[in-house]
């Protein structure tokens, strides 16, 4: 049983915020440096990522030109986990899939090709958990080190919070191996509940609200 404040903790505790090149630079850095298994935990079911190519054509509606810009992304993802330590992602999902989540899933596919490790785990199972808010969008590196991503109003990535306190750290990865382990692999859940889908219209959307 995952105690319910571990990630109250998390949003309730001391950090350094970094704006996002400052974030993405750090991350950058302690991904290259990391030793142990990296964790990345995703709750909200839209993000706003127009610096992606294959996200501003697919929110155009070209999807056959945003999945092909995906597969672009196969060799340098191979390359880059090839050499890094292992990469674990956790994607709490609702149903049906918004559109952001079909795209998103398409790149999913393809970085389980390259190495990720991805899991996905229905919002229902997570709801005890979230009481209070919905769970944070976390990058955990090891028992005394995570960032708390955070995001405007339409989803898009403003920078993360830096939390080193070992207290707050360790329960919450913990917390989050637990719940990678309820979660089902990537490709089965892409073939039943994505492959079937038509192309989205278009991924710009208000995010849909969740949690209480």
């Amino acid at each position: 049983m995952i105690p319910s404040e571990v990630f109250d903790d998390v949003r309730a505790a001391d950090g350094e915020f970094l704006g996002l090149d400052a974030y993405q630079a750090e991350f950058e850095e302690v991904y290259r440096d990391a030793a142990e298994v990296v964790w990345k935990l995703e709750r909200a079911q839209h993000f706003h990522e127009p610096a992606v190519p294959s996200w501003r054509a697919a929110d155009a509606g070209d999807w056959a030109l945003a999945v092909e810009l995906i597969e672009e992304m196969r060799t340098p993802l191979t390359a880059m986990y090839r050499e890094r330590a292992p990469f674990r992602r956790l994607r709490v999902v609702e149903l049906p899939l918004t559109p952001y989540l079909q795209w998103e899933a398409q790149i999913f596919a393809v970085r389980v090709a390259a190495g990720e490790e991805i899991r996905v785990l229905a919002a229902a199972a997570v709801a005890p958990l979230e009481t209070r808010a919905p769970l944070p969008e976390l990058v955990v590196f090891g028992p005394g080190l995570l960032y708390e991503v955070r995001y405007d109003e339409i989803g898009a990535a403003v920078g993360a919070r830096r939390v080193t306190d070992p207290g707050v750290v360790s329960p919450c990865l913990s917390a989050l191996v637990s719940l990678y382990g309820e979660g089902e692999d990537l490709l089965p859940f892409f073939e039943r509940e994505v492959a079937p889908l038509p192309p989205p219209p278009g991924l710009s959307e208000k995010p849909a609200q969740i949690g209480p």
